[in-house]
C-alpha cells in the first residue's frame, strides 16, 4: 500500500469544492493519514474554476505537483478533463460528477461542450481508473460533492479511509437534516 497519496480536486465556484476538500481532509485526519491541504480559489466566483490540493503522508508542501495526482476528483465534466490532462499521474484514479456547466464560448456556439467520453479518453491515456458519478436521486444538487466521496469510499481509492471517518468529518461540518441526508447518501 502506498503511504503517500496526492489528491487534486476541481470544480466551479458554487459547487462545494471547499466543503469537499475540508470533508476529505478531516476524514483523512480521523483515519490517521496526516493530511496537508491548500485551496486555490483565485478569483473564482460562481462559475469560475476552483481547485484544492490534499496530500496525505510525509509531503512537506500542500500543493500537488503537475502530473503527480494519485486521485483527481472533480465536480464538473470540463474541469475533470482539464485536471486529468494536467494533474493525473499514470495509473492514478479519476472520480468526477458528470455535471456540465457551459462556458461562455459553448453558450455562444463557438465550441462544443466536453463529453464524458473525452474525460474517459484522458484517463485511458494515463492508464488510470475512471469513475463517472451521476445521481438523479439527490434531493439537493449541493450533495454532489458527498456523492463523489461516497464513490471514493465504495471503490476503496484512499487506503485506510472508512465510512466512519467520513461520517465523523460530516458531523463536524454539517448538522440537522443536512447531516442526516448526507450520511444516508454515504451509506447507500
Amino acid at each position: 500500500m502506498k503511504s503517500d497519496l496526492n489528491i487534486y480536486m476541481s470544480g466551479v465556484g458554487g459547487q462545494g469544492i471547499g466543503l469537499l476538500a475540508e470533508l476529505l481532509a478531516r476524514a483523512c485526519d480521523y483515519a490517521g493519514l496526516t493530511p496537508r491541504g491548500c485551496d486555490t480559489h483565485g478569483l473564482a466566483q460562481r462559475g469560475g474554476m476552483v481547485t484544492s490540493h490534499l496530500r496525505l503522508g510525509a509531503a512537506h508542501s500542500a500543493l500537488v505537483p503537475e502530473g503527480e495526482a494519485d486521485l483527481v476528483v472533480s465536480l464538473e465534466r470540463t474541469e475533470a478533463l482539464r485536471a486529468a490532462d494536467a494533474m493525473l499521474r499514470e495509473g492514478g484514479s479519476l472520480v468526477w460528477y458528470d455535471a456540465c456547466w457551459q462556458a461562455l464560448d459553448v453558450r455562444r456556439g463557438e465550441n462544443l461542450p466536453v463529453r464524458a467520453e473525452q474525460v474517459l479518453a484522458a484517463a485511458v491515456l494515463r492508464k488510470a481508473s475512471a469513475f463517472k458519478v451521476l445521481r438523479d436521486d439527490l434531493p439537493d444538487s449541493r450533495m454532489q460533492n458527498v456523492a463523489v466521496v461516497a464513490e471514493i469510499l465504495k471503490r476503496g481509492i484512499v487506503p485506510g479511509l472508512e465510512r466512519g471517518h467520513v461520517e465523523a468529518a460530516m458531523a463536524d461540518l454539517m448538522s440537522g437534516s443536512t447531516l442526516e441526508a448526507n450520511i444516508a447518501l454515504v451509506r447507500a
